[in-house]
């Protein structure tokens, strides 16, 4: 993950005067599924030399929820909660994370916005584990034992705090398990492709049938500024769909028969 500096470095800033519609797709489209994931394979089957130990990387519903719930804050820093790993996913033990940013909106779009990261590889000296720019995106996108992402797009009409005060979008993928772990390389070289893996090979990518099951979480951050927790979304609705007219019903009940045996009791002006 890079730090707010590098961040504000690799920022894509094209501003634009004139009008636009942007449509961006939601964390359930197959094809913004598809485009997130291949393109995120596409960098990992890549690298030169081959890596002997790179995993196949595949969709996470959790992750995504994620990555949605902290693009709706609209700022441009790291989620302050990857720490507290169980706020961030139901079962992984680590959660990883890059941002990119753009203005207008229509300068955004999902292959872009990856390579923009994967570029950064020009940055990153293998050998001696060193940028000499920004190159932490890149690594997150290549980290071997990274085999799960999630992404989202949100519209920020009012603006990214930290980045532009304009109708920008945000575009935050997070990654499971998590990578850049100080003192290691992304993956490794020695052997050939998918040589250090106990799986099937694909494309120079170790696949694995149990490791790439999709999964359905019935979860949501506790800090997502739409929804909440479930359990608080939940109580809500309730409240609403049925606890509300309930409690209107009973109310005119109530005065019906308390009208009916004690008229005298309301007194209008």
């Amino acid at each position: 993950m890079g730090s707010m500096v590098e961040m504000l470095l690799w920022a894509w800033i094209i501003l634009d005067s004139g009008g636009y519609s942007v449509s961006l797709l939601e964390i359930t489209d197959e094809k913004f599924i598809d485009e997130c994931v291949k393109e995120h394979n596409w960098a990992r089957s890549s690298v030169k030399p081959p890596s002997s130990d790179m995993l196949y990387m595949t969709w996470d519903e959790g992750l995504a929820i994620t990555s949605r719930a902290w693009a709706r804050h609209c700022v441009f820093e790291h989620n302050i909660y990857l720490k507290e790993v169980r706020r961030v996913h139901p079962t992984f033990p680590s959660v990883g994370e890059n941002i990119w940013v753009g203005s207008p909106p229509s300068s955004f779009n999902v292959k872009a916005a990856i390579k923009s990261w994967v570029d950064e590889k020009q940055h990153y000296d293998y050998k001696s584990q060193t940028c000499n720019k920004v190159c932490g995106h890149y690594t997150q996108v290549v980290w071997a034992s990274s085999y799960k992402v999630g992404c989202a797009a949100q519209l920020c009409k009012n603006g990214v705090r930290n980045f532009h005060d304009g109708e920008s979008v945000i575009f935050v993928c997070n990654y499971a398990r998590a990578g850049n772990v100080n003192g290691r390389r992304p993956y490794e070289t020695q052997g050939a492709a998918c040589s250090g893996c106990k799986d099937t090979c694909e494309e120079n990518l170790c696949r694995n049938q149990e490791r790439d099951t999709q999964k359905s979480y019935n979860w949501t951050p506790d800090w997502d500024p739409v929804t909440g927790s479930p359990a608080t979304s939940d109580s809500n609705y309730v409240s609403i769909l049925v606890a509300r007219p309930i409690g209107i019903i009973f109310t005119f009940i109530t005065a019906y028969a308390v009208h009916h045996f004690y008229p005298d009791v309301f007194f209008y002006e």
